[in-house]
């Protein structure tokens, strides 16, 4: 063997040597390098494949307030859930009547992306419904908060101890929605379904005209009566209510309470355009700029929007322009708070930087609230998707356990790593609205919603 041989033959065995060496410890270095590229330090995924493997993993993290931190003995969705342990009002096993109606939706939607099984998303809203018809009720109808073990009314306030309607009724929405869904399963399911049937008709929504006025009322109390003294009148979050009223077989509500009431007798049309965009009804206290986007949410987590309409609106247009205008005033940045801007925006009620507050474009504080874009994907899905995205960016600053934290501001450098299920809840099912659109298409397969909807004026266009 000659020199050349020689050295080259010594040069393949040391390159061979380093393989080997490097095989006997490269696993573990490997194994680390995969899983830095595969989970960020907060345990989620460092990436997705698309979209819409995003929007899985979010809807999937947010229904979870409704799966894991659900209150034990109700199954309902607690009033809040603050991860640094701090409840100054002693209200961390309180439940909500309306944050729990969209935390149902979030359960259907985990049921029919098989988040949990079947078996197990029946067993819970069993667990709902049976709770339910045991709680406090006032004429059919719930408070607006519990106390959880226990079942009885926990005040919002001292002469509000009562029935609330609107939170029942945004309930009751998504109850309707589980109802179609397994009304012809099994005799487990359809024995749901009927419960819920019996719910529904329980609800009083004629008492609460206050002896046959032409309006609905939100309050009533066994102790206080009507002196919460609240018509339902001109536009925010509450038009579900007298779709319900109007649709509901053993208590409806005449047509002319909403036309003279909810309507204010063709009073509730506007002529605002804030940013260009169309309202087309006068939003109660904000009829110039919008008012805060949970309006756009709440009512609207199972009534379907698209191509509906009647003689005072065409109702995508009033909820895809309030979402839209919103975006364009955070885009505009009026006050020029650091963060704002297309990819960073949204104004709705939500914790604040001194307590709680009813952000939009006429009351911003320079605070973002993720639910109000994330929900909103269904209008704005471009602007939403590019919001997501930012928040996802901003790592654990503003991500905990059940997801996006209830809000943050940029300009204060501020966050509480605290939730709202009112804000937490509605993100899993208008997430799914704009995938699937399976909340829309259940609840507005209820035969008395199409009567309800048809006798108070509203024709629906196919898609």
């Amino acid at each position: 063997m000659n020199t050349k041989h020689l050295i080259l033959l010594l040069s393949v065995m040391m390159l061979v040597g380093m393989a080997a060496c490097g095989s006997k410890t490269d696993p573990s270095a490997a194994g680390e390098e995969q899983e830095q590229s595969t989970t960020d330090s907060m345990g989620r995924p460092a990436s997705f494949e698309n979209d819409d493997a995003m929007l899985d993993y979010i809807e999937k993290v947010h229904f979870n307030y409704m799966w894991d931190g659900a209150e034990p003995v109700s199954g309902l969705a607690r009033e809040r859930i603050h991860l640094d342990g701090s409840y100054p009002e002693n209200d961390q096993d309180v439940v909500t009547i309306g944050g729990s109606g969209f935390g149902v939706a979030g359960l259907l939607a985990a049921i029919e992306r098989k988040y949990i099984t079947r078996e197990a998303g029946v067993e819970r809203l069993n667990k709902i419904v049976d709770y339910l018809a045991r709680a406090d009720r006032f004429h059919g109808v719930w408070p607006h908060w519990l106390n959880g073990p226990t079942g009885k009314v926990k005040p919002f306030g001292k002469k509000d101890n009562g029935g609330d309607l609107v939170e029942s009724s945004f309930l009751m929405q998504t109850l309707l929605c589980v109802r179609q869904y397994f009304k012809d399963g099994n005799e487990t399911e359809k024995a749901l379904a009927g419960k819920i049937d019996q719910l529904w008709k329980e609800m009083e929504f004629d008492w609460y005209t206050r002896g046959g006025q032409d309006v609905i009322y939100w309050h009533w109390s066994p102790d206080y009566q009507w002196e919460m003294n609240f018509p339902l009148e001109g536009y925010n979050e509450c038009l579900i209510v007298y779709v319900l009223a109007a649709a509901s077989p053993t208590h409806s509500v005449p047509a002319s309470a909403y036309h003279n009431g909810w309507a204010r007798s063709g009073g509730i049309k506007s002529d605002a355009k804030p940013h260009g965009y169309a309202l087309e009804l006068k939003h109660n206290g904000a009829e110039a700029t919008g008012g805060p986007l949970f309006w756009a949410h709440y009512s609207w987590i199972g009534l379907d929007p698209r191509g509906l309409s009647d003689q005072y609106a065409d109702y995508w247009n009033v909820v895809r322009n309030h979402a839209l205008s919103n975006y364009a005033y955070c885009v505009a940045n009026p006050k020029n708070y650091k963060g704002y801007g297309a990819k960073c925006w949204g104004l709705t009620a939500s914790y604040s930087i001194d307590g709680y507050s009813a952000h939009c474009p006429g009351n911003d504080l320079g605070v973002i609230t993720p639910t109000a874009a994330l929900s909103s994907m269904p209008y704005t899905p471009d602007e939403s998707m590019a919001a997501l995205k930012y928040f996802w960016s901003k790592g654990g600053w503003i991500w905990g356990k059940y997801g996006f934290y209830d809000a943050f501001s940029e300009q204060q450098n501020w966050t509480l790593p605290r939730y709202l299920a009112i804000d937490q809840c509605t993100i899993a099912p208008m997430i799914e609205n704009y995938r699937s659109g399976l909340l829309w298409r259940l609840f507005m397969s209820c035969p008395e919603v199409q009567q309800g909807l048809e006798k108070l004026g509203f024709t629906i266009k196919k898609q």
